[in-house]
């Protein structure tokens, strides 16, 4: 098994970050972090006019937080900085300057949704359902929901949450906003998203600056607001309800 990781290689201008772990994609505290840390210093670094968000193989894009992490959450404190995680991950999504373009290539669960949804131009295949399984296990998707609900609006992210045991399928977030397209293959996904990121770099960098502010208005207080959601979480998370379901990832 490969060790998580995550990493960013610069081509024609376009600074494709992926990261790994082989729990389904599955994202620790840690590895959000990392995640956090390079979108912020993509977004500094001159040699890049594109971002592209991926993750490492073909099958989950991103399976949410780390259920091993999860489980052993005993305070609030730790709750709080736990469901933080995600929430550092979209802010810096929100306010680096330069258009990030998702590169979803299977099912995506709980934050993976956010981190979709956190992108300026979201790409898929066919198979990459979504799923908000977080009222299955006691809490909810507070930290992503509102990067879910700029995207597909309160009724598609509230359908979605609420039916917590279903797979939404690609076609699906398409109708729905959350993806532009959505192809039969990872290779066709793989080359319309180099052809979209390196077009993209032949425009203006300060124009796509000030048109990505614009598509971010409203969410400026979002550090505060989303931090207040990962307290939400982190209460939550130590409910007998929780605790109880939680068991059967031990």
């Amino acid at each position: 098994m490969s060790d998580p990781y995550v990493k960013i290689d610069i081509e024609n201008e376009v600074g494709y970050i992926e990261f790994f772990h082989p729990a389904h994609n599955s994202l620790p505290g840690n590895i959000l972090a990392e995640l956090a840390q390079t979108i912020t210093d993509a977004g500094n670094n001159d040699a890049i006019k594109v971002i592209v968000l991926k993750s490492g193989k073909d099958r989950t894009f991103c399976a949410g937080a780390s259920f091993k992490e999860l489980v052993n959450i005993s305070d609030e404190k730790t709750g709080s900085v736990f469901f933080s995680g995600f929430a550092n991950v979209i802010n810096a999504m929100r306010k680096c300057p330069k258009f990030i373009i998702g590169r979803i290539q299977g099912k995506t669960v709980g934050g993976g949704v956010g981190l979709a949804a956190s992108t300026d131009y979201c790409m898929a295949s066919k198979f990459a359902s979504i799923k908000l399984s977080e009222l299955n296990i006691g809490i909810g998707p507070f930290v992503v929901g509102p990067a879910i609900e700029r995207k597909i609006g309160l009724s598609g992210m509230s359908q979605i949450a609420i039916d917590a045991n279903s797979f939404y399928p690609a076609e699906w977030a398409k109708q729905k906003g959350l993806y532009t397209h959505v192809f039969e293959s990872n290779e066709e996904l793989d080359e319309a998203v180099k052809t979209t990121a390196e077009h993209l770099c032949t425009y203006n960098t300060e124009a796509m600056k000030e048109m990505k502010s614009v598509f971010w208005k409203g969410t400026e207080g979002w550090d505060s607001l989303l931090a207040k959601r990962a307290q939400i979480s982190g209460r939550l998370v130590l409910s007998e309800f929780t605790k109880e379901k939680l068991k059967g990832f031990k």
